[in-house]
C-alpha cells in the first residue's frame, strides 16, 4: 500500500512512532526534505531503534544514520564550547532561547534537536557588553548584516551566536521585562544563563514562525507539538501542563494572538494527534481573521514542500505579529 509523504513524516517525526511498515514510502522525496527540515536524525533514531528497519531501504537508513551522527557531534561540540565561553559570567540574566534551550528539555537525546546557531535574549542594554565578553573566547561580530530579527551576530568560526532584545518592539518592553521576570534558571550553563517559563517560549516560537512567514524547518512545528503537549518524553522544566488562561492573556499583550491562532492550526493539522489538546489554547479571533489565516498561511504551510511566500507577506507578518 502506497504511503503518503505526510503520513511518512508523522510517523517518523513521533517520539513514539507505531510499528508499522513503511514499504513504499516516498522515500526518494522525503530523504532530502527531511535533511533540509532538521528531521533526519530523529527519523534515522526511529527506523533504527523504535521500529527496525520498518521496511525501508537500507541506503534511506545510511544516509539518515550519517546525518544522526554528524548532529550528535554538532550539537555537543557548539553546545560545550558554549558553555565553557558562558560559565563564569555572574550578575547577568540572559535567556536561551530556540535550538540550544529545546535540544536538553524537549528531546529525549541531544541529537535529534540539530542546533544550527544559538540564539539568546538579552535586555538591550547588555547587548554590547555581553558581546565583549565573548571577544575574550574569539567570538567577534559577523560582517554581514545581522538576519531574522537579531540586532547582532557573533561567531567564533564555528558556533554562531544569535543576540536578540526588544523582540516584542520598543512600546512593549514590559511584556519582554515579565519574560525575563518569569525565566527558570539554567544552572548547567553558569548563574547567568536561563530559559523561559513555558507560556513564553511557546509564544516566543510562534513569534519567530511568525516573523518569517513561516518559511521555518517543520523541525519548529515539533518544538512546538512539545512545548504544548507538556514535554512527555522528559521530566523537566517544560514537563507540565500548558496555562492556557496564562498563555492566552500573554498572546493578547503581546499583540500575539493571531500568530499563536495560526502556529497551533498548523501543529494540529501536521499532528491530528493534539488536535483537541490544542483547540483550547486557540484564541477566539473574528470569522473572517480566521478564514484569511487560514488560506494564506495554515493551508500552503500544512503540505510539505509546497509553502511559498504569499503575496502581501510583509502585510500578513505585521497583521500576524502587530507590528
Amino acid at each position: 500500500m502506497a504511503i503518503s509523504l505526510l503520513d511518512t513524516i508523522r510517523v517518523l517525526a513521533s517520539f513514539e512512532p507505531p510499528r508499522v511498515s513503511l514499504r513504499g514510502a516516498p522515500w526518494e522525496e522525503y530523504v532530502d526534505w527531511a535533511i533540509a527540515q532538521g528531521l533526519a536524525p530523529l527519523a534515522s533514531y526511529n527506523l533504527q531503534y523504535r521500529m527496525p528497519g520498518a521496511d525501508a531501504p537500507e541506503w534511506v537508513r545510511d544516509q539518515l544514520l550519517s546525518i544522526y551522527s554528524g548532529s550528535v557531534n554538532d550539537n555537543v561540540m557548539k553546545l560545550v564550547n558554549f558553555k565553557r565561553s558562558v560559565d563564569e559570567l555572574e550578575g547577568r540574566k540572559l535567556l536561551l532561547v530556540g535550538a540550544a534551550s529545546f535540544a536538553d528539555s524537549l528531546y529525549p537525546h541531544v541529537a535529534f534537536r540539530p542546533v544550527l546557531e544559538i540564539q539568546m535574549l538579552l535586555r538591550r542594554m547588555d547587548v554590547d557588553g555581553f558581546a565583549g565578553f565573548l571577544a575574550q573566547n574569539e567570538f567577534h561580530p559577523e560582517p554581514e548584516a545581522p538576519a531574522h530579527g537579531a540586532i547582532k551576530v557573533l561567531s567564533d568560526g564555528r558556533t554562531a551566536i544569535h543576540l536578540y532584545a526588544d523582540v516584542l518592539g520598543t512600546s512593549r518592553r514590559a511584556e519582554v521585562q515579565g519574560i525575563f521576570d518569569r525565566a527558570k534558571p539554567m544552572k548547567m550553563y553558569g548563574p547567568s544563563l536561563f530559559r523561559p517559563d513555558l507560556e513564553d517560549a511557546v509564544l516566543l516560537v510562534c513569534l519567530e514562525q511568525a516573523r518569517e512567514g513561516y518559511q521555518v524547518p517543520w523541525l519548529s512545528f515539533v518544538d512546538l507539538r512539545e512545548l504544548m503537549t507538556g514535554a512527555k518524553a522528559m521530566g523537566g522544566v517544560y514537563s507540565r501542563p500548558v496555562d492556557v488562561a496564562a498563555l492566552l492573556e500573554r498572546a493578547k499583550a503581546w499583540k500575539l494572538e493571531r500568530a499563536l491562532y495560526t502556529s497551533l492550526s498548523i501543529v494540529s493539522g501536521l499532528f491530528p494527534e493534539t488536535a483537541e489538546a490544542l483547540k483550547p489554547a486557540l484564541p477566539p479571533l473574528r470569522r473572517a481573521t480566521r478564514e484569511l489565516v487560514d488560506r494564506l498561511v495554515v493551508q500552503p504551510a500544512s503540505v510539505p514542500g509546497k509553502m511559498s511566500h504569499v503575496r502581501g507577506s510583509e502585510r500578513l507578518r505585521r497583521l500576524l505579529t502587530g507590528q
